[in-house]
This record gives C-alpha cells, structure tokens and sequence, in this order.
C-alpha cells in the first residue's frame, strides 16, 4: 500500500531542518526502496523549505507510523502537523 506523507514545518523552524537534513537524508537513504517520491515543499518564493511531500509503498499503517515517527525531522520537533494518507495511484501505469 502506498502511503502519502504530508508534512507542514513549524514557523520559524528552517535552522531544525538544515540542522537536521543530512540524518535525515541518510534515513530516506535505508528506505530508498519504498520511495515513490520524495521532497520538500516550497514558499511562495520557490526556495525556502516549508515542509516535506513524500509518498512511500510499506505494508501496512503501523509500517508507515513507524517511519514517520523515527524521521529525524520529526525527532528534532520540525514539524508542526504530519498528516499520513494511503493512496491508491492510477496513473502513470
């Protein structure tokens, strides 16, 4: 099952996510086979960080809470809503 991973950061929290970005790199990198997609989302200027987009394939909702709980962006305390959703993809095939 395919699982949406939405993550919004916390005002003011882009010195916790460049802290915390090459932990957190290296985890996605051990997950690197259930990743569909991966990245983080942007500000109306198309460069500041304002949270993280990621769709992942796990087995079932504990497998997915469980990645999102051991994210280091989440540990540090960067994220100020993480919103998990299974999705179905139709398209591409």
């Amino acid at each position: 099952m395919k699982f949406i991973f939405s993550c919004v950061d916390k005002k003011d929290h882009a010195h916790v996510r460049a802290e915390n970005r090459p932990a957190h790199l290296e985890y996605l990198n051990q997950f690197s086979d259930h990743i569909v997609v991966a990245g983080p989302t942007l500000g109306a200027d198309y460069e500041s960080m304002t949270g993280s987009l990621l769709i992942l394939e796990f087995d079932d909702d504990t497998a997915a809470q469980e990645f999102a709980l051991n994210d280091p962006y989440n540990k540090a305390g960067l994220f100020e809503q993480v919103t998990i959703t299974p999705w179905k993809q139709a398209l591409p095939k």
